[in-house]
């Protein structure tokens, strides 16, 4: 990426260099608390540079110029790691969402706008995020469920200004899936590098709430109830 390795060795005459005896590059000394910071910062540039399934323990200690062995006094292995680093990513992502206004009448397209920016600002840890090549620790995870359900919970929150109770949860998944789908096309090139995208991607976002009341009309505004994710990976073909 360019960056100037701390631990490059300056040569600047054949006598100050033995050439007869291998380098051996020293390790770094880290407070414990920031190790496991800088492990995670070096994962999360590993990640985005290469993707989910360049992550590696030996790679990410080598970044961070310690040994391999260091890493396990932080994270048990790879998976303890990479479900580090997509805490991390769902704690941005609902920080960034809760931050993004709802107007009165329960108009969403800020929101959207706001999930599509961190998806186009963190395209592989978003896929990180969603499971890709990480789904089964990723689903097992309490704390990341959670943290996907803070996701879900914005979503409801401003539609229920908008619908009654019962209607909350099929318009939140239907809104998901549109902007779920809208990041994953942007990430991966599918709308090419057009000068009029951000006016698609608008578009786009108008539109999937164009078809949804502006007010609940039959029923008083969402209780407090909370609504929950359906069950994942149901899929009948």
């Amino acid at each position: 990426m360019g960056a100037t390795n701390p631990n490059a060795v300056s040569i600047t005459s054949k006598e100050s260099c033995d050439v007869t005896r291998p380098y051996s590059k020293p390790a770094r000394s880290y407070h414990h608390g920031a190790l496991r910071a800088a492990l995670l910062a070096s994962a999360r540039v590993l990640l985005e540079e290469s993707g989910p399934a360049s992550l590696s323990v030996r790679e990410i200690a080598r970044r961070v110029g310690v040994a391999a062995p260091s890493v396990y006094h932080h994270f048990a292995n790879l998976d303890a790691l990479t479900l580090a680093l997509v805490e991390q990513g769902f704690t941005e992502f609902a920080h960034q969402l809760k931050e993004a206004p709802t107007n009165a009448k329960g108009r969403m397209r800020e929101t959207g706008t706001a999930y599509i920016r961190f998806a186009c600002t963190n395209p592989n840890l978003y896929r990180l995020m969603f499971g890709e090549g990480f789904r089964l620790a990723s689903n097992a995870s309490g704390p990341i469920r959670q943290l996907r359900q803070l996701t879900y919970d914005k979503l409801s929150a401003g539609l229920s200004l908008r619908l009654p109770p019962e209607k909350v949860p099929d318009a939140a998944l239907y809104l998901w899936s549109i902007t779920q789908g809208l990041a994953m096309l942007i990430i991966d090139g599918q709308l090419g590098a057009e000068a009029n995208a951000e006016d698609r991607i608008q578009a786009v976002l108008g539109l999937a709430g164009a078809g949804l009341p502006t007010s609940a009309t039959s029923d008083p505004p969402h209780s407090g109830v909370r609504a929950q994710l359906p069950p994942k990976n149901r899929c009948s073909t």
